[in-house]
């Protein structure tokens, strides 16, 4: 029988204990986005302080004119690598400020330039926009390891919704002739807009539910939500063909509602010819390592991919 892992127990139920008895219905974005920003807020000023890296805000130009802003964490060293990372939060919330540690941590601890990414969110500004956002992070990447840090690879990193992103990204790179990436490095993603229900013996364990699932996607989606018109830019399970993207990292937890999701796109992408490492994680949960950061499941989770990173 599944269960989740011991240390995770606790990290949990603070979190059940504080969230309304009632959640959310379908379709309400507005409460999930507090909800979720709010955790992402309380785990980020509980962080402990990293100010090993420098950090940098600027802006870039974006599709129809946006402004996109940017996040540059430098480590103290010579980057070897620049990591573009997508945040996480159901294409409907989070924020650079929410992610800072978790940047500061990749950087610090992997010795890799980090460039945050402060994509549009749905439902305010739906699919293309967060999407065409990284694609355009990325570009910005490439062309400044070429100019100002040659030698210098580049991969696309994200976590939930930012994963899905990323590997939206890669494609989108990968078609429109932008590249090269060196790896696209996915955790937990959200690859999957027909992904609306869960395995009746996993549901009372998620903390990302089916119906949170949902109400991100159609946010995104629009009128796209639930038809055959959903292209593979914006639900890469939904592409035709995975061949020629980067190696790929995929992580994700047994009692997440997105595991079946990535260890068939694992399987898609190794028959498509893409190296792969997987790692399926019992007893964890959507989240794990920001719930628990000093759980045992979580600090192996972040040492293997400081491995991965330093060893672009």
């Amino acid at each position: 029988m599944l269960s989740i892992d011991n240390e995770l127990i606790a990290a949990v139920g603070a979190i059940a204990a504080a969230a309304p008895p009632t959640p959310p219905d379908v379709g309400d974005w507005k409460t999930r986005r507090a909800n979720i920003d709010a955790v992402y807020g309380g785990l980020a000023a509980a962080a402990a302080s990293d100010d090993r890296v420098d950090v940098v805000d600027f802006t870039v130009p974006s599709a129809n004119g946006h402004a996109l802003a940017l996040r540059l964490y430098k480590p103290t060293n010579l980057p070897h690598a620049i990591v573009v990372y997508v945040h996480g939060g159901g294409l409907i919330a989070g924020s650079l400020d929410g992610y800072d540690p978790v940047c500061r941590h990749y950087a610090s601890q992997a010795g890799v330039a980090v460039i945050a990414v402060d994509y549009r969110l749905a439902p305010e500004s739906p699919f293309p926009a967060a999407v065409e956002d990284c694609v355009v992070a990325v570009e910005w990447a490439i062309k400044h390891a070429a100019e100002r840090a040659p030698g210098a690879r580049v991969a696309v990193m994200g976590d939930s919704a930012g994963g899905g992103l990323a590997a939206a990204a890669a494609v989108l790179s990968r078609d429109r002739g932008i590249g090269p990436l060196a790896a696209q490095v996915l955790v937990y993603p959200m690859l999957d807009d027909r992904t609306a229900a869960a395995d009746p013996g996993v549901e009372p364990l998620l903390a990302w539910s089916a119906a949170d699932n949902v109400t991100g996607w159609q946010a995104y989606l629009g009128d796209k939500y639930g038809t055959d018109a959903v292209p593979a830019s914006a639900s890469v399970a939904r592409a035709d063909s995975l061949r020629d993207l980067p190696a790929t990292y995929l992580e994700v937890g047994q009692l997440d509602l997105f595991c079946g999701e990535t260890v068939a796109y694992a399987k898609r992408l190794m028959d498509d010819g893409v190296a792969v490492h997987l790692s399926v994680r019992p007893g964890a949960i959507h989240g794990f390592d920001y719930l628990a950061p000093h759980s045992r499941l979580a600090r192996s989770a972040f040492a293997d991919r400081v491995a991965f990173l330093k060893n672009l």
